[in-house]
């Protein structure tokens, strides 16, 4: 009996440089990059004081609140969820600890707590809201988007009433530290967000919970399949920013040296314009820390050029709408040629 024997020839799949690839997947974060320098040059030229010492420490600690919020919300994105309440809770968590903090004759509640516990009640009512919020939205079945517009215009009227519309003033200096303070001549609040910065994107590409983020987001079904506890991650992640958000409201009063009812009013325009330039995916899955700081960066830029320029601030919102949109332009290409 013959055999007859088939010889199957194997043809090599050729696949794209590595380094090539690398550029392709990451080209919305690399074309930041020279977007920054352009507006840093329209900068140098607008005015000489721009490239003080002074005036680019100015750019990073009025960035840095907005950075920290930015932070938080990309965690949120990259899962595929959306939480715009975080403007309100940069708000209201400051404020509520000021009011318990500050005398009845400042228009505070009068109970004059300790500058400590109104930090930890900073920070507490942050964790509160992203556990109402991640319950929502995991366990409920809301739509994120609805629940935390809600929570946006409940958190925004809280703050209006606990505060009558007033400024409260006169908080300790603990309670300032970390909005006001300078450890080797430069303000703590931009060496706290740089550290935050670094710690977020370790955590993103190192640890179980950063790996899970992007499966949820990538495909949340295939996540659970894998065994990961998607429902937990999920509120984890609302959570955490929160409690950030929290936190960039006390940073935010420290520089202030008050506490506003406006405070942190429009502040997710911007986080989600600074997360969009710097290429997270609105419908998750995507998207590193560094896009999202160099998001943050240029948006600084551009706003103490546009200052410096002497544009009306209420074109500064205009020109963040452009931005964005020539973002989504150079992302949409980007995807493109990955698919490719």
């Amino acid at each position: 009996m013959n055999t007859v024997r088939t010889t199957v020839v194997r043809t090599p799949v050729s696949t794209p440089n590595p380094v090539v690839r690398s550029v392709v997947k990451n080209v919305r974060e690399l074309s930041v990059l020279p977007g920054l320098v352009i507006v840093a040059i329209v900068g140098a030229v607008v005015s000489p004081a721009f490239l003080s010492a002074a005036n680019l420490t100015l750019i990073l600690r009025q960035s840095a609140e907005l950075g920290i919020v930015v932070i938080g919300l990309t965690f949120i994105l990259i899962t595929g969820k959306l939480d715009i309440s975080l403007e309100s809770t940069v708000g209201l968590a400051p404020m509520v600890a000021a009011w318990l903090m500050v005398p009845a004759a400042m228009g505070g509640l009068g109970s004059e707590i300790g500058p400590g516990v109104a930090i930890l009640v900073t920070l507490a009512i942050g964790v509160l809201i992203g556990l109402i919020n991640g319950f929502l939205v995991v366990k409920v079945k809301l739509d994120p988007f609805i629940v935390t517009l809600a929570m946006l215009i409940l958190l925004r009227g809280i703050t209006l009433g606990v505060s009558q519309g007033k400024t409260l003033a006169g908080l300790p200096e603990a309670f300032r530290y970390v909005g006001s303070a300078r450890w080797a001549g430069i303000p703590a609040a931009i060496w706290i967000t740089g550290i935050l910065f670094l710690v977020a994107g370790l955590v993103l590409r190192y640890t179980a919970w950063g790996r899970a983020l992007y499966a949820i987001g990538g495909n949340a079904d295939a996540a659970r399949a894998a065994g990961i506890r998607v429902d937990a991650v999920l509120i984890t992640a609302f959570v955490v920013a929160s409690a950030l958000a929290a936190f960039a409201g006390l940073m935010l009063a420290g520089r202030l040296a008050s506490v506003t009812s406006g405070m942190g009013d429009n502040l997710i325009f911007s986080a989600l314009a600074a997360a969009v330039i710097g290429g997270v995916q609105l419908n998750g899955g995507q998207g590193r820390i560094v896009g999202a700081l160099l998001g943050v960066l240029l948006l600084g830029t551009l706003t103490n050029v546009l200052t410096l320029a002497g544009v009306p601030t209420f074109w500064i919102n205009a020109v963040y709408g452009a931005v964005i949109l020539l973002a989504l332009l150079v992302g949409r290409w980007g995807a493109r040629s990955n698919a490719h």
